[in-house]
């Protein structure tokens, strides 16, 4: 795209990039970046002259100058054409500003956090987006192509809507009387992902036009359209961490306590998941020939839809021996062991959300007089998301010693908990671990035959959640500007204004459980004839041919690599295309059952139980006004305000199947400052302070208890949460230099005052009836039945030590303790925490190197640095914050060619707290998640998960076939870079890899 741009003609000789930030600072200022004006002595600094460049250096030129001419703290990145943002996702173009990381779904960028915080607000056209929470639209789901520029705003002024606690990501689309006629752009697209090995189109069309109406004014309209079809996959290895005082070849554990961290329940889990997006996005403009104002209407919507299957499968149990090859790291965690006795479990899940989206307004702005400008708009955004959620489970049985048992079935006297030691139903299996290097765990079985072989499987359980959430905002604001207000010199403007919204969110979620098939099923039941069943897969095949298949994904765990044999790589489970109709596998499942206790009448939907737990609706109204000024001293600008708003909350959950609400109010009064400050014509120096608040998620307001399908793990929120509350400072100094060249410095504090916090409670729960306690080792203990324990307590294999069967004794005991009402949930419960801080700097250099010769003139770089240090009140840095982050591109652009090199990196930051996986394992090792703060076994850092260092490339390249047509080239994740997850203690417990993504496409524009 080529682009006018008027800016200083003068440019600097390239600067030696600084070795640390202090350095930066001496050599910027005693080099003298104003002596450009030396270097084009012919040419006054004050003289401007029409430059035209194009593509990525056009892009990084218009962002540069957004920055300037700004009086907030912001940066931003710019469309190189219309359609055409530097990357094809916006969070993955995000990534490269100053104080922005990436969260990501299947290696595919989602979110952002700015300056280490999440909570932020995602706006389009300057309004709300809606998804299934308060963050806004996912950045996967809405099409970069519909934009010509995406803004980062870290110090927000009081006309802007309020939410934010790290920033503001403001999406801008084209607007039709922004053109100049008719204009149409379209790009094909074929994006191969290296993992799944599939090709999936992507397809972008944009037209506009602009209407001369005579007397009737101008018109124009762009329509926008999207396309994009996708097939990817995550692979995932994990542990469970738990520490041990075992004897290790009289290893002395390199821990403070000297127990020994040991991996066990390991665990592969595969996923291939396929969504499709479409997305319209249509802009009306109207204007009178006065050019006083204007009127519009903007119609976005999104529908993202597919599927997710995935496979999973894990060991438990089993009795730990050491051999001459056992070592440990340095963090103490045990390598190379055998395992007698492993009971492995593969499972298939299919989990997908799908989504209608939309975030419509009509508005107006005119002036009224020279000096007096009114607007106003209506709006209304709206996100429906269903997600069915389903799994088909197997168990390990032996079939010849369950025949033997059924054999010898007494109705009313045999059961198959009491009589699984007697007749070693569970088939178990030896086996072998051992790890080297950073690669994962080599897992290698006594029996090729275990996780394939009919004999050994049968069918355990078919569950299925229903999942709904609906979220929409109405919204309406209007705002006056008066400028030169008052006829006083230095007031530049006065801005006033007022915005109303009413907020509703539901959740829903029903539940279908038919659950442990492979014991509890029987013929005849009551009578004498009563007589147990069980379903092995070959059984199943006969009844429905094709309903299995042997995992084999192809490229597995390519990135990280295994350490040897890895033989939960391949297994035989139900197939997951088959799970994602779960009407039909309900159907299969009702004819296996005919004739049962068991037996099902009915469709699925009929057979769905409302989970009235779990049900939350939410109703939410603000109000809120502003007033601002504009103010300028000829050197110095200054925009002060203030903003205050009322937010009232009204919540309904259902108790014993009626609903019961509450309420909450709170107000805010949030005064920001932004002041700029010319130390000469091209370096700036700013300051910013502001309050700002951001609410809680509607999960986090409902006290709705949702429980996980095993019966074994919830979260509940409170409606009387305060919202989150900060106060922020930004000191940034700016110097622009050459044609879109600019070099800055930006220091912040933020004070969070009022951080949400959770702990994790034993609830006693008549859900537990149900509960799934194969998985003993992680069911919490209930000192008096019905009674909430505020500790967490766990049964371990060395309770049962002196057992002939460890793990069997310790499953049958967890099993008599839930039966008695002595089990509990793990529930995570959100409460009003303390205050946190997050402090740190950015630096940024960004240069276009073109006073180098010929086709060099066309190199160009950017490069940008944070550091952040946070701390919240249990004295952990704060979720999603590293200390350090830095970003480098360099490209070259010439003639007709464009091409790019990005990388990005951030180091270890803290993913989540108290992790179910590793909650013992803490900084001091003292294998406990006591909340106790007062219990000398209390360690505030147990449960922690780090995502350890991570770096990655991408690249871009693109070719000018004619002046219409152009060719494109894209590879995200180019030398396919892994995430790895630690503990406290340093050791990897997590390991995750996504694909590789390369594009190929045409692009054209006319």
């Amino acid at each position: 795209m080529k682009r006018t741009l008027f800016r200083d003609t003068n440019t600097l000789p390239l600067i030696p990039f600084p070795m640390t930030l202090a350095s930066s600072l001496v050599i910027f200022f005693s080099q003298g970046l104003y002596a450009q004006e030396q270097s084009s002595g012919e040419t006054d600094a004050t003289m401007l002259e029409e430059i035209v460049v194009e593509g990525i250096r056009a892009s990084l030129e218009a962002a540069s100058d957004m920055k300037r001419d700004d009086s907030r703290i912001v940066d931003a990145i710019v469309a190189e054409d219309i359609g055409k943002l530097p990357d094809n996702n916006i969070a993955e173009a995000l990534q490269r500003i100053t104080g922005v990381s990436i969260n990501s779904d299947f290696g595919v960028g989602d979110s952002v956090s700015i300056r280490g915080l999440s909570q932020n607000r995602v706006e389009l056209n300057g309004r709300s987006t809606v998804g299934d929470e308060r963050d806004g639209v996912s950045l996967q789901d809405f099409p970069s192509s519909f934009l010509k520029a995406v803004e980062v705003i870290k110090s927000p002024t009081a006309d802007m809507i309020e939410g934010a606690l790290g920033g503001t990501v403001s999406m801008k689309t084209v607007r039709p009387l922004d053109l100049d006629g008719f204009t149409a752009a379209g790009s094909l697209d074929g994006e191969y992902a290296d993992k799944t090995e599939n090709w999936a189109p992507i397809a972008n069309i944009s037209i506009g036009n602009l209407w001369d109406l005579g007397e009737a004014g101008t018109f124009g309209a762009i329509a926008m359209y999207s396309y994009q079809d996708r097939e990817i996959r995550q692979d995932e290895y994990k542990n469970r961490v738990r520490l041990y005082d075992e004897d290790v070849n009289g290893l002395t554990a390199n821990t403070p306590s000297g127990l020994f961290a040991v991996r066990e329940q390991n665990t592969v889990e595969q996923y291939v998941e396929n969504r499709e997006r479409n997305a319209l996005n249509i802009s009306l403009q109207w204007a009178p020939t006065s050019e006083r104002g204007n009127v519009y209407l903007d119609l976005s919507t999104t529908e993202r839809s597919g599927s997710q299957n995935g496979s999973s499968i894990l060991d438990v149990g089993g009795t730990r021996t050491y051999f001459d090859g056992t070592t440990q790291d340095g963090n103490g965690q045990v390598n190379n062991y055998a395992l007698e006795g492993a009971f492995v479990i593969p499972k298939t899940w299919s989990d997908f959300r799908e989504t209608d989206s939309f975030s419509h307004a009509l508005g107006a702005e005119w002036d009224f007089t020279d000096s007096v400008t009114f607007s106003g708009e209506i709006s209304m955004a709206a996100s429906d998301s269903y997600r069915p959620d389903s799994e088909f489970n197997l168990r390990p049985v032996s079939r010849d010693d369950w025949e033997i048992w059924a054999e010898q079935y007494t109705p009313g006297a045999s059961d198959y908990d009491d009589d699984l030691s007697d007749f070693n139903l569970r088939h178990t299996i030896d086996a072998t671990f051992s790890q080297s290097g950073n690669s994962i765990p080599s897992i290698i079985y006594s029996d090729s035959n275990a996780l394939t072989g009919a004999d050994n499987l049968a069918i355990r359980a078919f569950y299925h959640d229903d999942i709904r959430t609906k979220n929409d905002e109405q919204a309406i604001r209007f705002d006056l500007d008066y400028k030169d207000a008052f006829n006083i010199d230095w007031l530049t403007s006065v801005k006033a204004g007022f915005r109303y919204t009413e907020n509703d969110y539901e959740f829903t979620q029903k539940r279908f459980r038919a659950d442990n098939l492979y014991r509890n099923v029987l013929t005849d039941e009551g009578t004498d004839n009563e007589a147990p069943i069980a379903v092995w897969i070959d059984d199943f095949e006969n009844m429905f041919p094709g309903s299995f298949e042997t995992i084999n994904h192809a490229n597995s765990f390519d990135q990280n690599g295994t350490s040897g044999q890895m033989d939960l790589l391949s297994y035989r489970i139900y197939r997951g295309d088959l799970l994602a109709n779960p009407s039909a596998t309900f159907d299969r499942i009702q004819q296996m059952l005919a004739g049962t206790n068991y037996a099902l009448t009915g469709s699925l939907s009929d057979n769905l139980e409302l989970q009235e737990g779990s049900y939350r609706d939410i109703a939410e109204q603000t109000t809120a006004f502003y007033i601002s000024a504009d103010m300028e001293f000829e050197r110095l600008r200054a925009t002060v305000g203030g903003r205050y708003v009322k937010t009232e909350i009204d919540s309904t959950v259902i108790v014993d199947s009626a609903p019961v609400s509450g309420s909450h109010s709170y107000n805010d009064f949030l005064p920001s400052v932004n002041i700029t400050y010319d130390l000469s014509e091209n370096t700036l120096l700013r300051f910013a302070g502001a309050k700002v608040m951001r609410r809680a998620d509607y999960a986090e307001l409902s006290p709705a208890f949702e429980v996980n399908s095993a019966i074994t793990a919830a979260t509940q929120g409170a409606l009387d949460l305060d919202p989150y509350r900060a106060t922020q400072f930004d000191l940034s100094l700016e110097h622009y230099f050459g044609q879109g060249n600019l070099v800055s410095l930006a220091l912040f504090y933020k004070d969070v005052e009022s951080f949400l916090s959770s702990t994790n409670t034993c609830v006693a729960n008549q859900q537990t009836t149900d509960q799934n306690v194969t998985e003993w080792e992680g069911i919490c203990l209930l000192e008096n039945a019905g009674e909430t324990n505020s500790d967490l307590v766990y049964s371990t294999l060395g309770d049962f030590a002196g057992a002939a069967n460890a793990d069997a004794a310790g499953f049958n005991y967890t099993a008599a303790q839930r039966d008695a009402g002595l089990t509990g949930i793990v529930t995570n419960r959100v409460t009003n925490g303390e205050n946190g801080t997050v402090e740190g700097l950015e630096f940024g250099y960004q240069q276009h190197f073109d006073f180098l010769p010929g086709i060099f003139s066309g190199l160009g770089m950017s490069f940008n640095y944070t550091y952040s240090k946070s701390e919240q009140p249990n004295g952990n840095m704060l979720l999603d914050i590293s200390e350090n982050t830095y970003n480098l591109q360099v490209y070259w652009e010439y003639s007709d060619f464009q091409v790019r090199l990005a990388y990005n990196f951030r180091d270890q930051f803290l993913d989540t707290e108290e992790e179910t996986r590793i909650q013992t394992i803490g900084g001091l090792a003292l294998n406990s998640a006591t909340n106790d703060e007062s219990s000398e076994l209390y360690d505030a850092t147990a449960g922690n998960n780090y995502r350890d260092d991570r770096g990655q490339l991408d690249f871009s390249a693109s070719w000018d076939a004619t002046e219409n047509l152009t060719v494109v080239a894209n590879a995200t994740n180019l030398t396919g870079e892994p995430s790895v997850y630690i503990t406290e203690l340093g050791s990897p417990w997590l390991y995750t890899e996504a694909d590789r993504r390369f594009s190929l496409g045409l692009r054209a524009s006319f």
